[in-house]
């Protein structure tokens, strides 16, 4: 694992991946930090101070076309990796709400790929108020922005966005969930619910990773709905899987390889745990965990996981910083 650039001070997570049945075990010495040339754009043009996720619009090769979101903006960036670097590119607008004129953020948590779209999760939880000091009105109006899922085509060499499609459906879904419904806009330091990643399963189903709640402990949620009833359907039908993946895990990230989901997982507070990366069907509760993780920086925790490429050994796995 490594994060983008230590010098960037870059929260995601790179994966280099082999192994297609996940047999092979985890294995390198860490590497060194990737560079990142020009700016990831933060809130108010500033240099982003953490990254909340990544996809590409390849899954194999350099260089690829990649997305990149962060969880205090309206936008998206993209970028180029290559083997060993990052290259920012331009932004992409994703939502326009506002608030007494003032833009209210996305929070931007995951990040997908799949039949020529890039899908993009907001947290659908309740806004970081470490000191209290949003009021009730504010709190509904940050739980409404970032209530919607994202999708866009990309046109041109320079990666424009096209054909931009914005959905609140999956609130609805999760509302006429009982296991879920009593967690929604409860803050996370409550077990409240906060979704930190989104993967596309076959181009059909959606699978929506929740950081919290954490159910019974130990269980953490991913639930799974059709593409085309989020998006112009209709009805609340959806699959919750309860994933064993440890004591206070949730998910902070999921993504697509070959046939299967990697799932990110980690401490669904915001206080000290332990990673682990594990890989499931994304059709049943079945997990197999691959690694867990501990020599990163903690002050840069894994935010995003990227599939890089196959190696004959392995995994291939360099520095989590």
């Amino acid at each position: 694992m490594m994060t983008f650039a230590r010098r960037c001070g870059i929260g995601a997570l790179l994966l280099g991946l082999a192994a297609a049945d996940y047999t092979q075990p985890l294995f390198g010495a860490p590497g060194d930090a990737w560079p990142v040339k020009h700016k990831l754009l933060g809130k108010d043009g500033g240099k982003a101070k953490d990254v909340s996720g990544i996809a590409c619009a390849k899954a194999q090769g350099f260089p690829r076309s990649c997305l990149v979101i962060y969880d205090n903006v309206q936008e998206a960036q993209f970028v180029t990796v290559t083997d060993g670097k990052l290259v920012a590119g331009s932004t992409a607008s994703l939502i326009g709400d506002k608030l007494d004129g003032e833009a209210l953020e996305l929070d931007g948590e995951g990040v997908a790929f799949a039949g020529g779209r890039y899908y993009v999760m907001g947290s659908h939880g309740h806004p970081r108020d470490k000191k209290g000091k949003l009021t009730g009105r504010e709190i509904k109006a940050r739980i409404s922005a970032s209530s919607q899922i994202i999708r866009f085509r990309t046109k041109g060499e320079d990666g424009t966005a096209s054909e931009i499609e914005r959905t609140p459906r999956l609130r609805e879904i999760i509302a006429a969930e009982p296991l879920l419904a009593p967690f929604m806009d409860k803050r996370l330091e409550n077990n409240g619910l906060m979704i930190e990643g989104v993967a596309i399963k076959d181009n059909v189903l959606l699978l929506a990773g929740f950081r919290g709640p954490v159910l019974d402990g130990n269980r953490a949620i991913v639930l799974s709905a059709r593409i085309d009833t989020l998006f112009g359907g209709s009805g609340t039908d959806h699959r919750l899987f309860r994933l064993p993946l440890g004591n206070g895990r949730g998910v902070r990230d999921l993504a697509v390889f070959e046939n299967g989901i990697l799932i990110l997982a980690g401490p669904a507070g915001n206080g000290p745990g332990v990673y682990a990366i594990y890989a499931c069907d994304g059709e049943s509760e079945e997990v197999r965990r691959l690694a867990e993780l501990s020599s990163f920086d903690p002050k840069r925790k894994p935010e995003g996981l990227l599939p890089l490429d196959r190696t004959p050994s392995g995994l291939r796995v360099p520095d989590p910083l």
